[in-house]
């Protein structure tokens, strides 16, 4: 049997296994999508929101790329948070990246990982010269490494504030909250590193008046 015919397979098991434990589990699951979340996370195979969460299909609207980032040319990014919030109606926008990231990894190289990659990484590297003299100060790779995970999250807050589509609902509807969390592979725990309330006055620069 093909890896691929194994997932089919699975997927028939599990199915099965949600109508014994409640017979109506697909009726309710097609009808209105009400998700309280947006999750903007990274790509990794071993973070799955709804897994670490212990939440339903359904719960979350979940959107990933590598390195959980929110990137003001990123088309995909920008629709899934425009309809999260102008649409879904969410209360709360988590961006959650985890330790042990590959890109944040590869961000603090200076390896050539050819255009598409090296575009992309740019944005982490970005993090980095912003927070320099604080990540420049720790000798430890690991800490870096964390610490660059923390504070990319960090900027991925500040990113989706800086958007019209954040700053329009907070103006007209008061929400919603931004979360910034990183994962811990190493232990399975949330740990929350930014808040940033409804409301919430970032930069003037970055605001708009005309909303």
């Amino acid at each position: 049997m093909h890896p691929f015919e194994e997932l089919l397979q699975d997927n028939k098991a599990w199915a099965a296994q949600m109508l014994a434990n409640d017979p109506d589990f697909f009726n309710k699951l097609s009808g209105l999508q009400t998700p309280e979340f947006l999750w903007i996370g990274c790509s990794d195979s071993r973070v799955p929101a709804n897994q670490i969460t212990n939440t339903q299909p359904g719960e979350i609207f979940v959107h990933r790329n590598v390195a959980n980032l929110v990137i003001n040319t990123d088309v995909n990014l920008l629709s899934v948070l425009d309809y999260a919030v102008n649409h879904l109606k969410v209360k709360h926008v988590i961006v959650c990246g985890h330790y042990g990231c590959g890109g944040i990894k590869a961000s603090m190289s200076k390896t050539d990982y050819k255009p598409v990659l090296n575009m992309w990484l740019r944005n982490i590297k970005d993090v980095h010269r912003l927070h320099r003299e604080e990540l420049d100060s720790i000798t430890d790779e690991d800490q870096k490494f964390d610490r660059l995970t923390e504070l990319n999250v960090q900027e991925q807050i500040f990113n989706l504030a800086k958007t019209s589509i954040i700053q329009r609902a907070w103006k007209e509807e008061q929400r919603p909250e931004l979360h910034g969390w990183v994962y811990g592979l190493k232990d399975g725990i949330i740990k929350p590193v930014y808040e940033m309330k409804a409301g919430t006055h970032i930069d003037p620069l970055y605001e708009y008046e005309n909303l």
